[in-house]
């Protein structure tokens, strides 16, 4: 990444963290700026995050690390229209859509939310009250066919199953970034 293409990120993602307190009271830029500097290879992760419409945001830490989650009102749209994971891909015959979630996180450099840590990212905003998110599918549901997705809704997050062949053109994934 050039010194401006960062430059510019930085700028974008401090500027989103000072107009949402909210999502990680008590915390200084300068402490999310120095885990950066220490890590500026999670910089590449951050700008596909931003790239890809997820709007990263700090919500928190976990020890030392610095997470950083995609807040986008709704579910990405530059990761929505994919099924869950290579297996559900390549199981579709017809009308196979571009990518899939696990995979996807992967290239990007990120984890898929868990449905726990979607749970928690809805105790800082509301978030996908017209799309829906996959999340990380513990394996017993993943061998039987099944994926899980969460969405919010009536004031309440839920949690669903669908083949995890299925793809929605509002329906994506949010992802986690420790720095």
């Amino acid at each position: 990444m050039n010194a401006q293409a960062k430059a510019a990120l930085l700028h974008t993602v401090k500027s989103r963290f000072e107009r949402h307190m909210q999502r990680h009271p008590g915390m200084a830029w300068a402490l999310v700026q120095a885990r950066l500097d220490q890590h500026p290879a999670r910089l590449r992760a951050l700008q596909a995050m931003e790239d890809t419409g997820g709007e990263p945001d700090v919500i928190g830490q976990d020890g030392e690390a610095v997470l950083f989650c995609d807040c986008s009102a709704e579910s990405p749209a530059g990761r929505r229209s994919s099924c869950y994971d290579r297996a559900a891909l390549d199981a579709r015959k017809e009308a196979k859509p571009a990518h899939n979630a696990v995979d996807l996180a992967a290239e990007i450099g990120i984890e898929m939310l868990t449905e726990a840590q979607y749970r928690a990212l809805q105790q800082v905003g509301e978030f996908d009250l017209k799309t829906s998110s996959w999340v990380a599918t513990p394996p017993a549901i993943r061998q039987l066919g099944g994926a899980l997705f969460c969405d919010r809704r009536y004031g309440q997050v839920f949690t669903y199953h669908n083949g995890a062949q299925s793809y929605y053109a509002a329906r994506g994934f949010r992802g986690l970034l420790r720095v």
